[in-house]
C-alpha cells in the first residue's frame, strides 16, 4: 500500500522540466534523457558556452529525503573527482526552487543498448573481446582512484568513436575506514563479474538459437577455449581473478587465439 502510494506521489510530482525552460539562468532544456530510481537527467544548451550539457536532478519527490539527498551528492562528488576522457566532466553544482542539480559534460554517442536493439549492431568474438578490453581499462582507472563503478551494464556504456564511454555512477562507492579489506574485494569482484557479463552479452548479439530448450551459454557459443576460460573465471564458475593486470593478460591471450593483433 505504502508503494503504491509513493508510486503515485512520484507519478505527480516528478514532471519533467518543459524544453526550453533556461535553468540556473544558463541551462536551456532540449529534452529528458532519462530518469532513474532517484534522479532526472536532461540535455541542456548552455547559453554562456554555447555547448551541449547534461544537467541532472534529484528527483522533486526525493529532494525532502536526507537519504536521497545524500546518495545524489554522493554520486556528484564521484563525478567530481573523475579525470578521464571517455567519462563524464564535472562542471558545477547548484539549487533553485528547492530542487538540487549538477551539471557534467554529454558524451555524445549511441546507448550501447539502444545500438543492439535499436540499431541491430552485432559484435562477432573478435570485437567483444576487444571492445570489453577497452572498457576494462576505465574500471582499471576508476579502481586505481577507490572506485567501484558497481552497475557496469549495457544501458551505462555509449559507444563513441567505437570506443566504450562510462556513464551513472548512481552506485558507485568509494571504500572508507570502516570498508574491511574483505568487503572491498567483494566490491571489486562485482565490478569484474559485470565486465564478465557485458562480454557474454556482447558475444550472444551473433547468436541465432535453433533449439527450443536454452541450453548453458558454454553450449550455445562457440568460442575459443581462451575465451571460455575468461568467461568462467570473470563469472566465478572457476577461480576468480584477483587483479585487472591478470585479467589483461587473459583478454589478451584470447584476442592472439582470435587472430587480432593488438
Amino acid at each position: 500500500m505504502l508503494r503504491s502510494f509513493r508510486k503515485i506521489h512520484q507519478f505527480f510530482v516528478d514532471k519533467s522540466i518543459n524544453n526550453g525552460v533556461i535553468l540556473h539562468q544558463r541551462y536551456r532544456v532540449v529534452d529528458l534523457l532519462g530518469a532513474g530510481s532517484y534522479g532526472m537527467v536532461y540535455r541542456c544548451n548552455d547559453i554562456h558556452s554555447k555547448e551541449c550539457k547534461v544537467v541532472k536532478q534529484l528527483r522533486p519527490s526525493k529532494r525532502k529525503n536526507k537519504k536521497e539527498i545524500q546518495l545524489f551528492n554522493h554520486e556528484k562528488a564521484i563525478i567530481q573527482k573523475l579525470d578521464h576522457s571517455r567519462m563524464p566532466i564535472f562542471y558545477e553544482a547548484f539549487s533553485e526552487d528547492r530542487n538540487y542539480y549538477y551539471v557534467m559534460s554529454l558524451i555524445q554517442g549511441k546507448n550501447l543498448e539502444e545500438a543492439i536493439f535499436s540499431h541491430q549492431k552485432t559484435f562477432d568474438e573478435n570485437e567483444s573481446l576487444r571492445f570489453v578490453s577497452k572498457l576494462l581499462e576505465l574500471v582499471d582507472y576508476l579502481h586505481m582512484n577507490d572506485i567501484f563503478h558497481l552497475d557496469l551494464r549495457i544501458p551505462n556504456i555509449i559507444i563513441k568513436n567505437d570506443e566504450p564511454h562510462l556513464i551513472d555512477f548512481g552506485l558507485a562507492k568509494v571504500p572508507n575506514a570502516s570498508t574491511n579489506k574483505e568487503n572491498a574485494e567483494e566490491l571489486r569482484l562485482q565490478d569484474y563479474y559485470d565486465i564478465g557479463d557485458v562480454l557474454l552479452y556482447l558475444l550472444y548479439t551473433t547468436y541465432t538459437t535453433k533449439k527450443n530448450k536454452a541450453l548453458p551459454w558454454t553450449e550455445e557459443l562457440s568460442l575459443q577455449n581462451e575465451t571460455v576460460y575468461l568467461l568462467k573465471r570473470l563469472l566465478r564458475i572457476d577461480t576468480p581473478y584477483s587483479t585487472i593486470k591478470e585479467i589483461s593478460s587473459d583478454f589478451q591471450a584470447a584476442i592472439k587465439a582470435n587472430g587480432l593483433v593488438e
